[in-house]
């Protein structure tokens, strides 16, 4: 006899995992808390498993729960798949997203990913710039959703997470030992001063070195072991790693990334993507970063999702 399993509670299952509880998964799925329980106790009965540890402060996976996680991802991202390809309910136009250089990885690409799952047909402007300018364009209304990394937060907005900012160097790199301490930074970079003035405060010498709008400038030079830079903590850039300086360089300050959404939408669609943007967040822990796993497929976007988007610096 064939079993089915409810992809209904297959769907709670996963936002649990993803928002680390069900009181956090049942706010993303508009559901109560005792809904999304039940139907776990649903799925756990019809598997005959335990998949979800309850014994600690926090709900964990057991061993069955993980295996049953990756299935879990593949087949819902099937079934939203079919359902965005073969109804009529698609939504055609453009959302422009404007995200900081320096927090476009992790979370984002699959964001973008999972949003051109559920909109295949809508096409994605991805701005990628400073706090400043993202601001003053929302503004003008030329962004529908921006992220932004800043001290606090503006009416209207919403904070994601703070994390606390590091000091990043090239791997294994000598750099930071220099005196003075070599600088690399974009003239409008907003965690610049905040750093300088914490190395003044701790009376280490530092010089700005490097100094470029092109963030690829920046971080080939922190890359090359020719100046250091700062980067929010599980954020930084690909070739470059957290330095363990032991104390020889000031502890920084924290940052809030806050989503930023226009009012009124002019599409259900923006909706939608500030949803899986929050989501990238839920369960954040306050080490750093961490991205929502992609429904199925590589870790980059693929191809024909890259073809759709148009990205401006």
């Amino acid at each position: 006899m064939a079993r089915n399993l409810d992809l209904t509670a297959l769907r709670s299952f996963v936002a649990v995992a993803d928002a680390g509880g069900v009181t956090r998964a049942a706010g993303f799925l508009n559901l109560t808390q005792s809904a999304v329980s039940m139907q776990i106790k649903r799925l756990e009965e019809a598997l005959d498993l335990a998949l979800l540890d309850r014994s600690g402060r926090k709900v964990a996976l057991t061993a069955a729960g993980e295996q049953l996680l990756g299935y879990a991802r593949r087949m819902l991202a099937l079934n939203d798949e079919v359902f965005g390809r073969l109804t009529h309910d698609d939504y055609e136009g453009e959302v422009v997203l404007g995200v900081p250089h320096d927090i476009v990885y992790p979370a984002i690409p699959q964001v973008l990913q999972r949003f051109a799952v559920e909109y295949p047909r809508m096409r994605v402007t991805l701005l990628s710039s400073y706090t400043r300018k993202l601001k003053v364009q929302f503004a003008r209304g030329e962004c529908d959703v921006i992220m932004t990394t800043e001290d606090s937060v503006e009416p209207g907005g919403e904070t994601l997470v703070e994390l606390p900012l590091v000091w990043v160097g090239a791997p294994g790199g000598q750099a930071w030992k220099h005196r003075p301490l070599r600088l690399a930074f974009e003239p409008n970079c907003i965690f610049r001063m905040g750093v300088q003035a914490a190395l003044d405060a701790a009376g280490v010498p530092w010089t700005m070195a490097v100094e470029s709008d092109s963030s690829r400038t920046i971080e080939a030079s922190v890359s090359a072991d020719l100046a250091v830079h700062v980067s929010l903590a599980g954020a930084e850039p690909r070739y470059m790693e957290r330095i363990a300086h032991g104390g020889a360089l000031p502890d920084l300050a924290t940052s809030k990334v806050n989503l930023y959404v226009a009012d009124p939408v002019h599409s259900p669609a923006v909706g939608v993507l500030a949803d899986l943007i929050r989501r990238a967040y839920a369960g954040q822990a306050s080490g750093g970063l961490s991205a929502p796993r992609p429904p199925a497929g590589p870790e980059a976007p693929p191809e024909d999702i890259s073809a759709r988007m148009k990205i401006r610096a």
